[in-house]
């Protein structure tokens, strides 16, 4: 009697599968339930200055007029100012960002 127990072809198969299968599932909860990756939160700066470890404008109120409006969403192609993109950021992901409007008090 011999010992050794060759597998056919179609058990080979099967069994590649189960693991294959068992390795998928592994793979989905390891990303679920233990990566890091769930936890970053999604950035609000898309491509604006992205060399510069953060993007700061500074304006002296006395040079900016009656009024300046600034942009919040980030997707001005104008950067600080406000040209309207977020409008259609709005429309496009239900959010209800607005420009910073700054003006003088009337005297």
């Amino acid at each position: 009697m011999s010992n050794s127990h060759s597998m056919s072809k179609a058990e080979l198969i099967t069994a590649l599968s189960v693991t294959a299968g068992a390795a998928a599932v592994g793979v989905l909860v390891y990303k679920t339930f233990f990566s890091k990756a769930k936890c970053a939160k999604p950035k609000v700066n898309l491509d604006l200055q992205k060399d510069n470890p953060k993007v700061v404008h500074a304006f002296d109120i006395e040079d900016l007029g009656d009024k300046a409006v600034y942009c919040r969403c980030w997707r001005s192609k104008k950067f600080p100012y406000c040209d309207g993109a977020h409008a259609k950021h709005n429309q496009e992901t239900g959010d209800n960002v607005g420009p910073l409007i700054i003006k003088r008090k009337d005297a």
